[in-house]
């Protein structure tokens, strides 16, 4: 039996990345296989299936940094044929096969059941983007941040990451200041949950070392001149959360915010993240991500047409989330 999979491939010119048809003894070490059952486009897959980005790390390799599916066989302790099981980061689609097959092979140690009350489709919804924005808003109550400070800015704010963490910081009680570059956006923007929305140009071009103070806290998606500014711009005693880099793994700024507000900057990884911090981050999507927002957020997409939404994603062009549905 053979099942397709979007690979890379390594070749002379660069890399070749096409669906393919593959079988089961191609697939990689692991102690449960799965069938596949739906997956998602993140900003990392859209530079993946560009066939011009370095995510993946080994060749040849199958894409998708996200999945969900069901268990067909398992030799590990904590999971039997029939469980329904996600899996994110750990390499997937850099270093081991991800969830761009109709099939995979995975440590069990990798996977986690989806919470009570979600379902496999909702789980990809959420992906690793949603995933990461809980990682954030964590972050961010760990440093003792609280609606009752201020504001929060979320840039990026239509995008995966920015939908997600606007619901649940909404939920949460803040006040959400959404930035985002589609002012078309603002209505959607406003029913998930942001008290006010402006022009990402305003955080896009250089600025000083130390802005007008505006908010208590931040959740950047962007990187470079943005998260510069949003630092710069943050109250005294504030935190803001790095994230993203899809505009720019540059950091153009002094460290004023720092030592003369005292502002926290903290980095959020999701690929190497802890399995007791993953599963409360799943937790907390579960208990506090309202369905309905999700729903708003979210469209479906068949496995065929996943180059389409990986090109619209690095051009913008994608709001919230997309869901990959594998089945034909």
């Amino acid at each position: 039996m053979t099942f397709r999979a979007i690979r890379a491939d390594k070749t002379e010119s660069g890399q070749n990345v096409g669906f393919v048809e593959m079988e089961d003894c191609e697939l990689m070490e692991g102690d449960v296989t799965l069938r596949v059952t739906h997956s998602t486009v993140n900003y990392k897959d859209g530079l993946a299936l560009s066939g011009k980005s370095a995510v993946p790390r080994r060749f040849p390799m199958v894409l998708g940094i996200d999945l969900a599916g069901i268990v067909e066989a398992s030799a590990h302790p904590g999971f039997r044929a029939g469980d329904e099981v996600l899996a994110n980061g750990y390499g997937l689609g850099e270093t081991h096969f991800g969830g761009y097959a109709e099939k995979a092979r995975l440590k069990g140690d990798w996977l986690i059941r989806p919470p009570p009350g979600l379902t496999r489709a909702e789980a990809m919804a959420i992906g690793t983007a949603g995933y990461t924005a809980a990682l954030c808003v964590l972050a961010l109550e760990r440093q003792g941040m609280k609606p009752s400070m201020g504001p929060i800015v979320v840039t990026g704010a239509a995008g995966g990451v920015g939908s997600v963490a606007i619901a649940l910081l909404a939920k949460a009680g803040w006040s959400v200041v959404a930035s985002t570059g589609r002012a078309e956006e603002a209505d959607y923007l406003k029913a998930l949950g942001a008290a006010e929305v402006i022009e990402r140009a305003s955080l896009a071009a250089p600025g000083k070392p130390l802005g007008k103070e505006r908010w208590a806290a931040g959740l950047d998606c962007v990187g470079s001149t943005t998260l510069a500014n949003v630092v710069a711009q943050t109250r005294y005693g504030g935190a803001v959360t790095a994230c993203g880099l899809a505009g720019g793994m540059d950091l153009p700024m002094s460290v004023a915010p720092f030592i003369l507000r005292g502002v926290s900057l903290i980095g959020v990884d999701s690929v190497n993240c802890p399995m007791p911090l993953r599963l409360e981050a799943w937790a907390r999507l579960a208990r506090d991500l309202d369905r309905a927002a999700l729903a708003r957020m979210t469209e479906t997409a068949p496995f065929d047409r996943t180059f389409e939404i990986g090109a619209r994603i690095l051009a913008g062009r994608v709001r919230g989330r997309v869901v990959v549905a594998m089945a034909k």
